[in-house]
């Protein structure tokens, strides 16, 4: 198992949205979205957010490293609601990312089926036998030297499912500590943020979209 050396940064929450069902948060790169185990892994941006807001609710989460776009419920109505968008794959997800290498095709999508490498958790893998199945759907914003800059569709919500499917191809996410090595290895943080979250909203159906500027 990895250990995780916890340093969250000291950010005032940016609420994207707000209203008497939902609250969208810019999640911060470096936060964890729900606490973990032990009193030094308590910081997290749903107790963030209970400081302000007690009723908040979680309906999905990002990993530490990544940046952008969550959503919250402020009732136990709009949390089913929306887990349930997310099980029927109705919420559309849109991450923007750079990666290491020149990515020869212009779109293209990665379907390998990923599970948790035990020994090394929170590491994920492919395995083909007892995988379950992952899909990303992917297309070049524009290539930068030795980078290219990338906007990804997940289909799925498998963890790490864009971390490992980038890195399956030959392109790892730069910055990323668990997956990138060398070069592609030493930036400043990892390059992956969620940009736009569509949903449609627990009080009448309506169809909305929220996006969250990339930071990188």
């Amino acid at each position: 198992m990895i250990t995780l050396n916890y340093c969250p940064p000291d950010t005032p929450l940016n609420i994207v949205h707000e209203d008497h069902e939902l609250i969208l948060v810019n999640k911060p790169n470096g936060l964890l979205s729900v606490p973990g185990k032990g009193e030094h892994l308590a910081d997290c941006l749903i107790a963030r957010l209970q400081a302000a807001f007690p009723e908040v609710l979680l309906v999905h989460r990002l990993d530490m490293d990544t940046s952008g776009v969550m959503v919250f419920a402020r009732t136990a109505h709009a949390q089913r609601h929306l887990g349930l968008q997310f099980e029927k794959r109705q919420m559309k997800k849109t991450y923007v990312a750079r990666v290491w290498g020149h990515v020869r095709e212009d779109t293209g999508t990665v379907d390998l089926p990923l599970i948790v490498d035990w020994p090394n958790r929170p590491l994920q893998h492919v395995n083909h036998e007892t995988g379950k199945p992952a899909q990303t759907d992917w297309r070049i914003i524009r290539r930068d030297g030795n980078t290219t800059r990338i906007r990804l569709y997940p289909k799925t919500g498998r963890s790490h499912q864009l971390r490992v499917h980038m890195r399956e191809i030959g392109h790892p996410i730069l910055g990323d500590p668990f997956y990138a090595t060398g070069e592609a290895r030493d930036f400043p943080r990892l390059m992956l943020h969620a940009e736009s979250l569509k949903l449609r909203h627990p009080d009448g159906g309506e169809s909305m979209s929220f996006r969250a500027k990339v930071p990188f």
